[in-house]
């Protein structure tokens, strides 16, 4: 009997979060073992020195790495009946992740955690570069539809959506007076998704 997938997660890191979202969605089994960030396995280590999650390991002894990897693998793995995987490739869709990953990251990052930055542009700039990289093309995008997959969502909506979700927490009043409401809309939907709180439930 072949082992399943070992998932080296951290329940509160977006990357982990999205990698999760897709194993559940895609109807994968496997054993998730959550990390302690100050006191990181050796077995993970051994595998991936980069020392960062999430990481999968597959059955045939293949390690994955990085977050957009796995939620690629989770959905071709299993067939991507729904086209979760094939939804989110549109270039829209593309565009959005990129600007996800790289810049709203970059932003958010300052915005959450000011005091770890040399940055003396200020964590208020950074914000509003936050929502100008990201959160306005995402707004205008959701203004067509109420999912980055149309009317169903796709892989695409469960990258970006871990993401949002940990900017708008560093300031909820803040994020109420915002000109965003389908984002808002869209994030309100998602934390009270199922598929979420699965992915949230802390391992057995």
């Amino acid at each position: 009997m072949d082992t399943l997938p070992l998932l080296y997660t951290y329940r509160r890191c977006p990357y982990a979060m999205r990698a999760r979202m897709a194993l559940l969605q895609a109807g994968v089994n496997f054993e998730a073992c959550e990390i302690v960030l100050r006191d990181k396995p050796a077995a993970m280590l051994a595998v991936s020195p980069k020392g960062t999650v999430p990481v999968l390991v597959l059955s045939d002894g293949r390690v994955l790495e990085q977050s957009w990897d796995i939620v690629r693998w989770a959905f071709e793995h299993t067939g991507d009946a729904q086209a979760w995987w094939a939804r989110a490739q549109t270039p829209i869709n593309r565009s959005l992740l990129d600007a996800s990953d790289g810049p709203f990251k970059h932003h958010l990052d300052r915005t959450k955690y000011p005091e770890r930055f040399d940055d003396a542009q200020g964590r208020d700039w950074h914000r509003h570069q936050a929502v100008s990289v990201l959160l306005m093309p995402l707004e205008a995008r959701l203004r067509t539809a109420p999912q980055l997959g149309g009317d169903t969502p796709c892989a695409a909506d469960i990258g970006i959506f871990p993401f949002v979700r940990q900017f708008a927490a560093t300031d909820p009043p803040w994020w109420a007076t915002q000109a965003l409401p389908a984002v808002q809309a869209w994030l309100a939907q998602w934390l009270q998704d199922p598929l979420f709180e699965a992915a949230m439930r802390k391992p057995a």
